[in-house]
């Protein structure tokens, strides 16, 4: 009896084991991708290389695959990465302003049976390149690299995201405001002479009209009148542990099919209150890289 008790014990401390080091080579494998900041007014504008922020999905291509920004594989058609260099490239997977369901949902997907649809839907996408990840050079140079690197690989499909200078503050917030007004998300800063650093970088800033962050689905709030028998709010938690509900910025299908509970979620404010709640907190997406996509490539 004696011997099964502990033979039951040390069982359970070898699955414990196996977990942890099944999750420690899962967090070895993520991609050491360069983070921004957020822009603070008064930086000296012209000293930046000036582009959109795409509302799409990160790609990071490996030399050999296309992985997420938490490393999981993307699973694309062959005749999409076909020309890729060996060289590591940091991009944005992009449909479109505003697309970014779609564009999460078809890297999400797997070719299944009908593999000349799914091959289709891809011809809507476009890699759009903005770094070399293992490029020693500054950013101005490493711009010329990816020049280069597009011209050579030579498919429409694989773009240098449009890059350009400003000279003051206003300039940058009339083309901050251009862009939105038009779908877009924002703008990016990349410092003409940065090097490329894992991690959060002072000299990558991102600049919205609004901020935006991440918390976890921990409920649900019922909806009432036009949306009776769906999703009034969701109610979520921040990493600090403050909660409060998210209850606008859904549209009909997704009060209908509410993100999972446990789910990661995007959403944009304005501020926070004395007590760190969001003010006029909206529903963006749930984050694609919460859980691992429903590709089996990815799930392995």
């Amino acid at each position: 009896m004696m011997f099964i008790r502990y033979s039951h014990i040390l069982f359970n401390c070898l699955i414990v084991l196996i977990s942890f080091l099944i999750a420690s080579a899962s967090f070895a494998d993520k991609p050491k991708l360069q983070l921004a900041t957020i822009y603070q007014s008064g930086s000296d504008v012209s000293a930046y290389w000036v582009s959109e922020k795409l509302d799409g999905v990160r790609g990071y291509w490996d030399g050999k695959q296309l992985l997420t920004r938490q490393g999981y594989p993307i699973t694309a058609p062959q005749w999409f990465i076909d020309n890729l260099p060996q060289q590591p490239l940091d991009g944005e997977l992009w449909i479109g302003r505003g697309q970014f369901d779609a564009i999460s949902a078809l890297v999400r997907s797997a070719p299944g049976d009908n593999l000349e649809l799914w091959s289709q839907q891809w011809r809507q996408v476009k890699y759009m390149l903005f770094d070399l990840p293992y490029s020693p050079a500054r950013f101005s140079h490493r711009l010329t690299q990816l020049r280069n690197i597009v011209n050579d690989v030579d498919r429409d499909w694989i773009q240098l995201i449009d890059q350009r200078r400003l000279a003051t503050d206003t300039e940058l917030m009339v083309l901050l405001q251009q862009v939105v007004a038009s779908g877009g998300e924002g703008l990016m800063l990349h410092h003409e002479d940065a090097i490329y650093k894992r991690g959060r970088s002072s000299d990558l800033l991102k600049l919205k009209l609004w901020q935006d962050a991440e918390a976890r689905v921990i409920g649900y709030q019922p909806g009432k009148g036009k949306y009776a028998g769906m999703l009034g709010a969701l109610l979520v938690e921040m990493p600090t542990g403050v909660r409060f509900k998210l209850g606008s910025g859904f549209t009909d299908q997704q009060r209908k099919n509410p993100p999972e509970i446990g789910s990661m979620v995007t959403y944009k404010y304005t501020g926070v209150s004395d007590n760190g709640v969001p003010r006029f907190a909206s529903f963006m997406r749930i984050r694609l890289y919460g859980n691992p996509p429903e590709n089996s490539a990815a799930q392995k």
